[in-house]
């Protein structure tokens, strides 16, 4: 992976973020960027709403707190937009994916509708 021409969107920044430096992730949010996460508990008509770096930064400290393994499985990157797939592991087994789609703004991460299940 790499950096795509015109976006100044790093890939790789990207992947060592996911996969364990929740810093290295928390610095490719715009400082107004904005998350809309859609899942079995907040669901399309009710997404959780994340404004800002320090409400990012809160879920990101909360979620790589957890012993679990995280890896970006793909990335593809079109002009200002950005779509991966992540999947996550537990100790016990319990694995989730998540498929992001991103918006950029001079190679910042400004939006980002996120959709995950796991195991139940």
């Amino acid at each position: 992976m790499a950096t795509a021409a015109g976006s100044g969107f790093d890939t790789e920044t990207l992947r060592r973020g996911i996969e364990g430096q929740a810093a290295t992730l928390l610095s490719l949010y715009a400082d107004d960027a904005e998350i809309r996460v859609v899942d079995r508990n907040t669901q399309p008509s009710h997404p959780k709403v994340l404004h800002g770096k320090d409400e990012i930064s809160a879920m990101l400290d909360d979620v790589y707190s957890r012993d679990m393994t995280h890896k970006l499985e793909q990335c593809v990157i079109q002009d200002d937009r950005v779509a991966f797939s992540e999947t996550c592991r537990y100790p016990d087994g319990v694995r989730v994916l998540a498929e992001s789609m991103l918006t950029l703004r001079d190679g910042k991460i400004v939006e980002q509708t996120m959709i995950q299940a796991w195991d139940e």
